[in-house]
């Protein structure tokens, strides 16, 4: 009886306080829950209605430009041809056209290259031939002589509906000028079937900030400014994150979360907002039922805490206890209650979870002996890798060296000439490593995006037959290709790397007979097929060509060269393009290598499909090049061959010292080669935008680097560079050179 009493004494405060610890811990788990489940459903709802909205203003954005572009695309049809060209009747049957296909345009104007009316028609209007009045002095013959193509500001006929003038130039200065008076009630249709919500609405403005577009036509009537509204002003300047998350009061001062997108060309901005009031209603209703239910289980925590606490006090001590001896490490302690019920159900569970950490313990310790060899192996592959890489490297710099001290001693002319041979293929193998090594880091750096297009695969397979067909002819082997006239969609110049990477390795380790390259078809797709004649893969090995640096375990093969990168970059190629690569080999009777592309329709057109061409000849006489580096050798070097090429060449550590050449020289530049990295943390970037500056002019510019990381490459492409990696080929120099000096050819000729 005492005992008993000594229970109950010590058991009463225990139980009072866990059924008010039970209760606040509940309390503290449901408010701060239900609380932060209305933040997050009100953040979540408003960033999905903004989204909505987006896409909505983003869509009609789209409509938008793309009624524009269709009406620029009707006008550059009449500025084919020149004017002085045309006749009256032609140029009456060219505008009638125009006005049939383009329903937009009201009044058509034509100008010469001096800028006088030679024709106008309207449909309004009588048409006008001849007048040849003065409008050189117009906004849209200036910006279309300026910049190929002008959009005026948008203005009101009648205070009706409204215009905006387009005009366009043509390719050439006698092509002259159409100018384009275009009826934008379409951009009106698109805005008023616009549904936000129920009462939601979406309106446009222009460049200016004024409202041109808006359900209530009224209101575009008016002329209103809407630029004067915060979140209207963000927009214009770019800083949107303010805009399409928040809150803001519109033209009438109501509440309402707004979105935008823009129209980049036109620089109009298409608007779609809700009333708040219907935006978060479902936000509203949720609030009340988030409300009731923590009231409710508030209620049903103070219950089940007076109804667990007589059951728990006692055995939650030596849940307690066992639990922090499980927590502490001790994964051998068990949990003994003997309660019939949950409680003793909970006990067998924390032993049950004690007995699954021993196991997991081991199970870890396991993995992580397995991920350790795992490691280990990587390793130990990348060492390889790199002790390959670096033998294929030091060949070529051995061979190199031994060469260049040969030129220091006296020699005959022909000796002398076979040396400099020799030391061309050295470094033409050490460019070919280096390219290879850096294929291979794009592709698994996943830096090569590729550019799909239709093309014929006839035109591929002619510039792998002119690739290789001398290389075969020298080796006495015949090299036949059968014609396809199938149309494929691929990257071209990534398809034509894999196929002439099959073409290349047969061709290098064929020794009699030839090469065969064809096609079959496979359903949808197109099997691009390579045989050779040559000694065949044995079965074992056929896996493992994939692999960088591999080579056959043959010395015949290692005889040959290669560098054993070649058909690691095609399976990496295979993969980016998800275009299957297949194999199939007789040990000593020859291998066939196929890569199979998805076939599409012949083009309905004649047009030829557009190929990348290969590098023109000609670069120029007397062009002006600069050139800055800071490796004196670098820029001896490329000082030289440019001069060999027959242009001007002024070099120099920093964009200074080139720009004082420039100076003595008394000439602007053709064309501004820079390296990426220059002294004292400069780039090339910073050095080119400095010299045009100084120089008032928009040189043609490259790029050139030895460092590999994506993100020089990154920051050259999003300023407009072609980025060349060091060690770069002369021809691949000059072709880029070639180019940079074809962009400079307008501007010289003006």
């Amino acid at each position: 009886m005492n005992g008993a009493r000594v229970h109950k004494v010590t058991r009463s405060p225990l139980f009072r306080k866990y059924v008010a610890l039970f209760l606040a811990v509940v309390s503290l788990a449901l408010i701060p829950n239900g609380l932060l489940d209305i933040w997050f459903s009100y953040h979540d709802l408003k960033t999905l209605l903004v989204r909505v909205q987006s896409e909505q203003a983003s869509a009609a954005a789209e409509r938008i430009s793309q009624f524009v572009r269709e009406v620029e695309g009707q006008l550059a049809w009449a500025t084919q041809l020149p004017l002085s060209s045309k006749s009256d009747d032609e140029l009456r049957t060219d505008a009638a056209r125009l006005l049939q296909q383009a329903p937009a345009v009201t009044e058509l104007v034509q100008l010469d290259a001096r800028g006088r009316e030679r024709y106008r028609t309207s449909r309004q209007a009588m048409d006008v031939i001849g007048s040849m009045r003065d409008l050189s002095q117009s906004p849209a013959f200036v910006g279309a002589m300026t910049d190929k193509i002008y959009h005026g500001p948008v203005y009101f006929l009648n205070d009706s509906e409204p215009y905006m003038t387009i005009a366009l130039a043509g390719k050439r200065p006698d092509h002259g000028v159409i100018v384009a008076q275009v009826n934008l009630k379409f951009i009106w249709d698109v805005v008023s079937k616009i549904k936000v919500g129920a009462h939601g609405r979406a309106y446009v403005v222009d460049a200016e900030g004024r409202l041109i577009a808006h359900p209530d036509i009224s209101l575009v009537l008016r002329n209103i400014d809407m630029s004067r509204l915060p979140y209207v002003q963000a927009a214009r300047s770019e800083s949107s994150s303010n805009v399409d998350a928040t809150v803001v009061r519109d033209l009438d001062g109501s509440r309402v979360l707004p979105a935008h997108a823009r129209i980049s060309r036109l620089g109009w901005l298409v608007f779609a907002e809700m009333p708040v009031e219907e935006s978060f209603a479902p936000l509203y209703n949720s609030l009340w039922r988030s409300g009731l239910t923590v009231l409710a289980g508030l209620m049903l925590a103070f219950l089940a805490g007076l109804y667990l606490a007589r059951r728990m006090v006692v055995p939650i001590r030596t849940l307690g206890e066992g639990a922090a001896r499980i927590g502490g490490g001790d994964l051998s302690q068990r949990i003994a209650i003997r309660t019939g019920d949950e409680l003793e159900a909970l006990g067998e569970r924390f032993n049950g979870m004690a007995t699954q950490l021993q196991e997991s313990y081991a199970t870890l310790e396991r993995k992580v002996e397995e991920r350790t060899r795992e490691l280990e192996l990587a390793n130990q592959a990348k060492s390889r890798f790199l002790a390959t890489a670096s033998h294929d490297l030091r060949q070529p710099l051995h061979a190199l060296g031994l060469f260049v001290a040969q030129l220091r001693d006296r020699m005959r002319a022909e000796d002398r000439k076979r040396v400099v041979g020799h030391i061309e293929a050295a470094l033409s193998a050490m460019n070919e490593l280096f390219n290879a090594l850096l294929d291979v880091s794009k592709l698994d750096a996943g830096a090569l995006t590729p550019k799909l297009s239709d093309f014929a695969v006839s035109q591929l397979l002619d510039r792998i037959e002119t690739t290789f067909a001398g290389a075969a002819r020298e080796k006495g082997l015949s090299l036949h290709v059968v014609g396809s006239d199938a149309f494929v969609r691929s990257d071209f110049l990534l398809l034509e790397r894999i196929v002439a990477n099959f073409v290349s390795n047969a061709v290098r380790y064929t020794a009699k007979g030839g090469i065969v390259i064809g096609c079959r078809r496979r359903g949808a797709a197109l099997r691009i097929e390579v045989w050779d004649t040559g000694a065949g893969i044995p079965a074992d090995q056929r896996e493992n060509i994939f692999g960088e640096f591999y080579r056959l375990a043959s010395s015949e093969r290692d005889q040959r060269g290669g560098l054993g990168l070649g058909l690691a970059i095609v399976d990496r190629l295979g993969r980016l393009l998800r275009h299957p690569i297949d194999v199939a080999s007789r040990f000593g009777k020859g291998s066939r290598f196929a890569v199979s592309v998805p076939v599409v329709a012949a083009p309905a057109a004649s047009a030829p499909t557009v190929m990348p061409a290969r590098m023109s000849a000609r670069v120029g006489n007397g062009r002006l090049v600069a050139v800055i580096d800071d490796d004196p050798l670098v820029l001896e070097g490329m000082g030289g061959l440019i001069r060999s090429w027959g242009c001007r060449v002024v070099t120099g550590s920093s964009e200074s010292a080139v720009l004082d050449g420039l100076v003595q020289a008394g000439a602007t530049p053709d064309a501004i080669i820079s390296d990426y990295h220059l002294r004292d943390g400069r780039t090339g970037i910073e050095a080119i935008a400095r010299l045009r500056e100084a120089l008032a002019a928009p040189v043609p510019a490259f790029l050139m680097s030895g460092d590999t990381d994506m993100q020089a490459q990154r920051e050259a492409r999003a300023q407009g560079y072609v980025l060349l990696h060091k060690p770069v080929e002369p021809m691949a120099l000059r072709a880029t050179l070639t180019q940079a000096l074809r962009q400079r050819e307008p501007a010289t000729a003006n």
